[in-house]
C-alpha cells in the first residue's frame, strides 16, 4: 500500500486542472507548466474546477500511481493562482 508520508516532496498545484487528463497529461502538466521531473520523489496534487475532487499522481519506481478522491460533502481550500 502506498504511504504518501513517505514522499520527499509534496507539491500543490494552485489553480484549476482539467482532471479529465490522466497519468500523460498530469505527467505533461508537471514537466511543461513548472519545469519539474514527474518521476522524482514527489506526490503532486491537483485540483478540479469544483474543488470537491483532486488528483495525485506519484512515480513508484516502476509506474505511476494515479489516485482520484472525490468529497461528498464539502470542498478543498486551495489557493487560486494569481495572474498580473
Amino acid at each position: 500500500m502506498f504511504d504518501w508520508t513517505s514522499a520527499e516532496h509534496l507539491y500543490l498545484v494552485c489553480g484549476k486542472t482539467g482532471l479529465r487528463k490522466g497519468i500523460d497529461g498530469l505527467a505533461t502538466v508537471i514537466l511543461e507548466q513548472f519545469d519539474l521531473n514527474p518521476y522524482e520523489d514527489g506526490l503532486f496534487l491537483f485540483c478540479g474546477n469544483r474543488k470537491d475532487r483532486f488528483k495525485a499522481l506519484y512515480w513508484e519506481c516502476d509506474g505511476f500511481l494515479l489516485l482520484y478522491k472525490r468529497f461528498e460533502n464539502g470542498r478543498l481550500n486551495v489557493p487560486s493562482i494569481k495572474t498580473k
